[in-house]
């Protein structure tokens, strides 16, 4: 029986690994009915030489032109050989139609979903003309700074050379992006296949009204075959000279809605989302654990640069260390999703539960017409003691109650005596030892003060982060008093220890110089000691004169 099960356990990882190796896709899922598409299948496996059934395609396709491409990629050291088949075909049906798995050897592709939509049929003056262009918004009305879809198509029946162009599209009082590298596919329109070349635009008006997109000029030489002298690759090319102009589209633009926060960004989208990542997680963190908080704000509607900052995480006791974000645009069906990532170090100075606030943004969804919140809940940091960074404290006595006075004499007597003939002890070994010759010390155990301070220079004026906290805490270890309490006294430390920490901690990978700590260290007073009896009893030298 357990044979058995590892034998189709076995069966089952092989499936999968082949279904990974033999993959489908499409260059787009929505087009209008008559419009040809690619499907390109790919397979890794360099132990199949056979192609592809495409049979299952014949009963809701047309299959138009098939054609292989081998490559040859290096990953890692490694080269990795795949075949692609490129896969011209056009739909029969409109509405949503299944592109059926496909077989390759013993390999399966998975299913891709289509979304065929009914053409608007066109003018019969332009379905006659050779070259003619279409232009059409996704929107009608819009809030200002929203986005809009342009989408060109540009048809011809006839063949271009390729010294085709298109004016640039600018528009007064709006920002435009480009979707993409244009498109190319085929459209049968009134039974004459024509080549498509789309182009497609996001449109960010920037301020409410009524907006005009202008029209386009597409200019391009009609390949002329016929002529008498035939086509010389380096002469002239022969051919009429086309230029057609796309129709102007009136663009309404909305104000911004009067309920609409007025201290909050102004963030029109069709959705957004707000996540975050930690690494490590945030389980059992101690005093002086570096973690990495990663925020990540998407908008489906919105560029990267129209995102606001998120709100910086402020907590007593935790150090903050910001690295520079991160800003990403993505072109979709549907147009831009911009994308804003912020990470930041975060330093445990203190131990105990910190909690960090929620995050909270605040958009209109655009889809639905309406305010809405996201927001990441508050967390709680538990953060633990570390006992190699923790200062023993002295332990404080209580004193008795009104309840000791009953407490019987006879202790605090014997310990009396006790004390005074180890007094008079010590003092004779005192007398004892006058007449003794000196002795020699004895060589002291690990390296004196002396040592480590020249160890601590060193490091800092090498600007070595690492060596130079290694040789701080050693040094420290010798005071008369910690190392927070040095800083806390004196100023200069203290910003010298937070740049250090920053160079520890934080993964902006800055160059810290050392010398700003030296000196501190170098200009640190000493410590205010009482005098007893109000008499002076002089001030001895630095031990490590500068």
């Amino acid at each position: 029986m357990t044979r058995l099960l590892c034998t189709l356990l076995f069966c089952l990882l092989a499936f999968q690994a082949s279904a990974q190796e033999f993959t489908a896709s499409v260059d787009r899922s929505r087009l209008n009915l008559g419009e040809s598409l690619d499907l390109i299948l790919e397979s890794a496996d360099a132990t199949e030489f056979g192609k592809p059934d495409l049979t299952p395609l014949n009963e809701l396709f047309d299959v138009l032109a098939t054609r292989q491409v081998n490559r040859l990629t290096t990953l890692d050291g490694q080269a990795r050989a795949s075949t692609r088949w490129i896969v011209t075909i056009k739909p029969r049906h409109s509405g949503y139609v299944v592109v059926p798995p496909l077989r390759l050897g013993d390999s399966q592709s998975q299913p891709v979903s289509l979304h065929i939509v009914e053409s608007s049929s066109q003018g019969t003056d332009e379905q006659m003309a050779p070259v003619f262009i279409d232009a059409s918004l996704d929107h009608e009305s819009v809030y200002v700074q929203a986005q809009s879809v342009l989408t060109l198509r540009i048809y011809h029946s006839v063949s271009l050379y390729d010294d085709s162009s298109l004016t640039p599209l600018e528009i007064a009082d709006a920002r435009v992006e480009s979707l993409g590298e244009p498109r190319t596919y085929e459209q049968d329109i009134g039974g004459v296949r024509h080549g498509v070349i789309e182009l497609r635009y996001a449109i960010f008006p920037q301020k409410s009204g009524q907006l005009t997109i202008p029209s386009q000029v597409f200019s391009a030489t009609l390949a002329d075959r016929s002529s008498r002298n035939g086509y010389t690759p380096f002469g002239p090319r022969p051919g009429k000279v086309t230029r057609v102009r796309s129709p102007e589209i009136p663009l309404t633009v909305k104000a911004k809605p009067a309920g609409y926060p007025a201290d909050a960004p102004w963030l029109p989208a069709r959705a957004l989302s707000l996540a975050e990542a930690w690494s490590p997680e945030p389980g059992q963190v101690k005093v002086g654990d570096s973690l990495t908080r990663s925020l990540m704000l998407k908008a489906d509607g919105l560029s990267s640069a129209q995102l606001p900052p998120l709100p910086a995480t402020q907590v007593e006791g935790l150090r903050r260390y910001p690295d520079q974000p991160q800003l990403n645009n993505e072109a979709s069906e549907r147009g831009v999703i911009g994308s804003r990532e912020e990470r930041e170090a975060l330093v445990a100075g203190k131990a105990g539960n910190l909690e960090l606030p929620a995050v909270d943004v605040v958009w209109w969804n655009t889809h639905e017409d309406r305010l809405e919140h996201t927001s990441l809940p508050a967390r709680t940091l538990n953060v633990a003691a570390d006992p190699a960074l923790s200062v023993e404290q002295p332990v404080e006595t209580r004193p008795r109650g009104s309840s000791a006075v009953d407490v019987l004499l006879w202790p605090w007597q014997l310990s009396t005596v006790l004390l005074a003939l180890t007094t008079l002890l010590g003092f004779g070994l005192w007398w004892h030892a006058r007449s003794q010759p000196a002795v020699q010390r004895s060589a002291q155990v690990g390296p004196s003060p002396r040592t480590l301070l020249d160890d601590l220079k060193r490091a800092c004026l090498a600007n070595d982060s690492q060596a130079t906290r290694q040789a701080l805490d050693a040094w420290a270890r010798q005071q008369p008093e910690t190392l927070a309490d040095m800083a806390a006294r004196f100023a200069p430390l203290s910003e010298a220890l937070d740049g250090l920490n920053g160079a520890l901690y934080s993964e902006a990978g800055q160059h810290w110089q050392g010398k700003q700590l030296w000196q501190a260290i170098g200009e640190l007073p000493a410590a205010e000691k009482t005098q007893d009896n109000g008499q002076d009893s002089g001030q001895l030298p630095p031990l490590y004169p500068r």
